[in-house]
């Protein structure tokens, strides 16, 4: 707690965030009051947090496997949910692989992996220049190349057909569906990070359809989206020449589609095996 918050005022803080509808406020005014240097920035920051803006947004950090992910305003916010797709990617990593955090938005995906295992060679692509500007902050530190462009086009050739593990967090929000997100999403967050088309699925096809030609032999790709949307999901990847299973975790709610380029036939390549990947302690402040 900072010299200058007090108990009284860490509670009037929590009185103004529950007032103002925040669920989880005891949890947020602590983040809060933990973030702030001064009286007045604390105040700054809870008045922006009473008008709307995303807690991440306010304090300029999200909390991501266990790691502190600069998210500046107007940037995707990692959500809890998708480290159940950093689990399954991390499995999935070997020695010296070339990991891509595709869709990256702040980069949170690639730096739990890098994380995880300090041995990859990482690269992140996002079509969102303040995105990038955050990735870039958030991977440069270890070593990590991040590129601003369209999916594949923002790529380096020379990863074609090397890439061992691709992570690609889409939009995968329907069209229509996107005015009934919550304010925080729909109001203080890029539309080209939650908008995935008519079915929430365009931007998947095209990843799908640039995987086969990017992936080295036997290297996966991971996609987050919907149990609903699951099914159609599985059809575009098994249609895109890719062996398809999907993960589910009932505890984030998170659905995740893996999908793996046949691998070279036996004395062609060499399969390798890692011990597993190392995780710190994730706390929990928002769903």
């Amino acid at each position: 707690m900072s010299d200058f918050v007090t108990p009284l005022r860490e509670s009037t803080v929590v009185t103004t965030l529950r007032t103002a509808g925040c669920v989880f406020a005891e949890d947020e005014a602590r983040i809060l009051v933990s973030s702030a240097r001064t009286p007045g920035e604390l105040a700054a920051m809870v008045e922006r947090r009473v008008a709307g803006l995303p807690l991440e947004h306010v304090v300029g950090w999200a909390e991501f496997c266990g790691l502190r992910i600069a998210v500046d305003p107007g940037v995707f916010v990692p959500r809890r949910r998708t480290e159940f797709l950093v689990r399954q990617a991390a499995a999935l990593v070997s020695p010296g692989a070339v990991v891509v955090d595709l869709c990256c938005g702040a980069g949170a995906i690639g730096a739990a992996l890098a994380a995880a295992h300090d041995d990859i060679t990482l690269h992140a692509a996002d079509l969102d220049p303040a995105a990038v500007v955050c990735a870039r902050r958030n991977l440069g530190a270890g070593g990590g190349l991040v590129h601003e462009g369209d999916l594949y086009a923002a790529l380096p050739a020379a990863l074609r057909g090397r890439i061992g593990v691709l992570a690609a967090n889409v939009p995968y929000v329907p069209s229509e569906s996107v005015g009934f997100l919550p304010a925080e999403a729909r109001d203080h967050e890029a539309l080209l990070a939650l908008d995935g088309g008519p079915d929430g699925l365009d931007v998947m096809r095209r990843v799908v359809a640039g995987a086969p030609s990017w992936l080295a032999p036997g290297g996966s790709l991971l996609v987050e989206t919907s149990e609903r949307q699951a099914p159609p999901a599985v059809e575009i990847f098994t249609a895109g020449g890719l062996t398809t299973r999907v993960a589910t975790s009932e505890e984030l709610y998170a659905t995740v589609v893996i999908g793996t380029r046949p691998a070279l036939p036996a004395g062609d390549a060499t399969s390798r095996t890692r011990p597993g990947p190392r995780f710190r302690g994730s706390r929990v402040d928002r769903p």
